[in-house]
């Protein structure tokens, strides 16, 4: 083997992983999160576990990925320790479709002509054409990532032939044939060897790949390759080992759960078969091993160690939690902990969790402000300090969403994840000053209370009328934003304008009264204090309802959206203006 047969390798190497990774990254964005949100919400029923564990993984192609979600699930407290064993064993067995797919390369040249057509020189550089196609001429995000899928497979198996015609020459090799009848010999040696690769490509996938390749043109036995097959099934645990590192203790034991059951597996399988071939002595172990026959030997060992093991999901789980002793000072899980790092490989479910979060950031600024307005005239010392407590949660809220959506950003997001990312973005501020003005309003009453003041009868009833105008249009916009529903964005516009209304017919009601004496302008200052406030609110309500409105139609031009309705560009306002204009009537 030459120096152009190893640069030979490592190219094929290279196309072989960068294929793999991107054939992986386009089915998971295809997915496009519901996978993972399908997983988040699963029971704690076993069989349904494994079932879904496999299915995912099996559409996915990396139980590596699979389980650094899980890390990322019991990290957050989205899952429990005890669900995720279960689906780590669907993903194990899920993850051998990808050596099925490689074993085609295995199919001889005096096969028929209908088999040839599976072989992948046959048909990759057909997938290969109709990917690059869909990628430049489509407009469609779907159908994008649909062509960077089949090219990631061409690209795979393009590399899988370059290594096998790079190591052609090991065939007739005297060392590598001595190195092969060294792990023979010694199955310990051929299992970490096999670890050792794998925890360095990180991908179980891909290193019985890479032995699927070599055993294309050179003459590997089976006494080589179930030892090494075993040692890469241990190898994989790598990557939820590191990523569980920066997790709490139950993420570390979902990593140890992996570990355990790979390594229980091997053990179990190691000396059953092992003790058999010792007693009956296995022909085929000197026989050559091919591409299909490795992707056999993959399979059955994942099949097995989960048939045994499966029954004792519990067990494992007590394993892993005297494995990793519980800190002292655990950090407690809070409702900031679903902004998850290891779910940005899953943009799609990262925006998920991020509008869950601005949900309820929106409930909660609806709450401060229903606690607030309950302040005029009946102020309680207990509610004002749990209003400047969901004031502070909000802020916070704002802090965390809006710096994990700026991440996710920053990874490769589709169109339409990208569109509702900026949605967010310029909702997250108009919600967080809602907080603050429902906050002000508290003040106000505060202010009432400590002076002694109480307005008069007729601005009491104009304050109960405008206060339940901007309840409804804090409601409305909530749903709005919650549900993506823009038909009831569109009603929110014609409430606010009749909120404006409201606030100029109630300054000038005070006026009136102030001239008659029936008001102060101590009062007065209060209570335009409060009506800016109002007014304010609902103008977020505002902004908010026409970035959803607008967003719908790829834009973010919400003042021209404004405008037209102003304007009377929109026949439909009109009849909603007048609608709550009737229902909101001051005199």
């Amino acid at each position: 083997m030459d120096i152009f047969s190893i640069l030979g390798l490592i190219g094929g190497l290279a196309l072989f992983l960068y294929g793999m990774e991107l054939m992986g990254d386009s089915l998971k964005k295809l997915a496009g999160g519901k996978l993972e949100s399908i997983l988040a919400k699963l029971t704690s029923n076993r069989f349904k576990g494994f079932l879904l564990g496999f299915i995912v993984t099996a559409i996915i192609q990396s139980s590596s990925a699979t389980t650094v979600m899980l890390v990322g699930f019991v990290n957050s407290g989205i899952m429990k320790l005890g669900q995720t064993i279960s689906i780590i064993m669907g993903a194990n067995i899920g993850t051998t479709v990808t050596a099925w797919l490689l074993s085609t390369a295995d199919i001889g040249e005096g096969a028929s002509t209908v088999m040839k057509l599976f072989k992948p020189t046959s048909f990759t550089p057909i997938l290969a054409g109709i990917g690059l196609l869909m990628t430049m001429m489509s407009k469609k995000d779907k159908n994008k990532t649909t062509g960077s899928m089949l090219i990631g497979f061409a690209i795979l198996m393009f590399g899988m032939d370059a290594m096998s015609g790079a190591v052609e020459g090991l065939k007739d090799n005297q060392t590598f044939t001595n190195i092969l009848t060294m792990f023979s010999n010694n199955p310990i040696m051929g299992i970490v060897v096999g670890m050792i690769f794998t925890a360095i490509i990180q991908s179980s996938s891909a290193s019985v790949g890479v032995l699927q390749a070599l055993s294309l043109t050179c003459i590997i036995p089976y006494s080589t390759a179930i030892p090494v097959i075993l040692g890469q099934n241990i190898g994989t645990t790598i990557t939820p080992i590191i990523s569980s590192i920066s997790g709490n203790t139950e993420s570390r034991r979902v990593a140890m759960s992996c570990l355990y059951i790979k390594m229980i597996g091997v053990i179990v399988v190691c000396a059953v078969f092992y003790l058999l071939n010792y007693f009956i002595g296995f022909d085929f172990m000197s026989q050559r091993a091919t591409a299909m026959n490795i992707a056999i030997v993959h399979t059955l060992f994942n099949i097995f160690s989960t048939v045994i093991l499966l029954p004792f999901c519990s067990w494992i789980e007590k394993l892993a939690v005297k494995t990793i002793k519980s800190k002292e000072k655990e950090h407690k899980t809070d409702i900031f902990d679903t902004l998850d790092e290891r779910f940005l490989t899953v943009p799609a479910f990262a925006v998920e969790k991020c509008k869950d979060l601005v949900g309820n950031m929106a409930m909660l600024s609806i709450e401060a402000y229903n606690e607030a307005i309950g302040l005029i005239g009946n102020f309680d010392a207990d509610k004002f300090r749990e209003i400047e407590e969901i004031e502070g949660s909000v802020d916070k809220y704002e802090d965390k969403t809006s710096t994990y959506l700026v991440k996710i950003a920053a990874n490769q997001v589709s169109a339409q994840e990208s569109k509702v990312v900026t949605e967010l973005l310029h909702c997250i501020g108009d919600i967080e000053r809602i907080s603050d003005h429902a906050l002000s309003i508290a003040k106000a009453g505060k202010e009432i209370d400590d002076k002694n003041l109480e307005f008069s009868s007729q601005a009491k009833e104009d304050i109960s009328i405008i206060t339940a105008a901007v309840t409804e249009i804090l409601d409305m916009t909530s749903n709005a934003l919650i549900k993506n529903d823009t038909e009831l964005a569109k009603r929110v516009e014609p409430l606010e304008q009749v909120v404006d209304r409201l606030k100029r017919k109630i300054k000038r009601g005070h006026i009136s009264r102030l001239r008659q004496g029936d008001c102060t302008m101590e009062l007065g200052f209060i209570l335009s204090d409060l009506l800016t406030n109002l007014g304010r609110i609902s103008d977020h309500c505002s902004n908010i309802a026409a970035c959803l409105i607008e967003m719908s139609h790829d834009s973010l031009e919400t003042h021209e959206y404004l405008n037209n309705l102003k304007s009377g560009a929109v026949e439909e306002f009109s009849k909603m203006y007048e609608e709550y204009k009737a229902k909101y009537y001051i005199a």
